[in-house]
């Protein structure tokens, strides 16, 4: 059964964010009081870049799973430190295609808009966890391991323990792409 194990925000600009007993997903926004919520970007890097673009990176979540693979890496990762405002496990996030929606909870709706792209601030972190969430699959093309970004289609407050349903998109499934 996929699960919600934890959730994260922060007010301010900082690569972790803070454990919570809920958080609320505003629709269109992201997640409440969450310095990455709004309609247009709130990365820095991509607010340099284009401040008009959409934010496509609302909310973030990765799998718990990751931690369990890095720590036999010598890596001691909580929910809530990568970033992510969702921690989940039970779900092959990285393996969804584009335009999944996961219901999360009673009624928050959000949907994978793709991968989230490690970036340096990860080593600053934990020195050598970027490499550590990078791997090549069988073809050799890279394979980006630190969680999924998502917008929010429908309000709801989102708790530890709370179910995950995924409803996969009609048509093609086309894998996810940084974003």
């Amino acid at each position: 059964m996929a699960v919600v194990t934890a959730v994260s925000l922060r007010k301010g600009h900082h690569f972790s964010k803070t454990n919570a007993l809920s958080i609320r997903l505003l629709k269109g926004l992201g997640v409440d009081g969450d310095a990455h919520m709004g309609e247009r970007v709130r990365h820095r890097s991509r607010v340099a870049s284009d401040p008009h673009q959409p934010n496509l990176r609302q909310v973030h979540l990765i799998h718990e799973e990751l931690f369990d693979e890095l720590a036999p890496k010598s890596f001691v990762v909580r929910p809530g430190e990568m970033g992510e405002n969702v921690t989940t496990r039970g779900i092959d996030l990285l393996g969804l295609p584009t335009g999944t929606r996961l219901h999360l909870g009673e009624s928050a709706i959000v949907e994978v808009t793709g991968l989230r792209n490690p970036c340096i601030q990860i080593d600053r972190f934990q020195k050598g966890l970027m490499a550590a969430t990078l791997d090549k699959d069988a073809n050799g093309n890279l394979v980006r391991k630190a969680g999924v970004m998502s917008v929010v289609l429908a309000d709801g407050d989102v708790r530890p323990g709370d179910a995950i349903r995924v409803e996969l998109p009609e048509g093609p499934h086309n894998p996810l792409l940084p974003v």
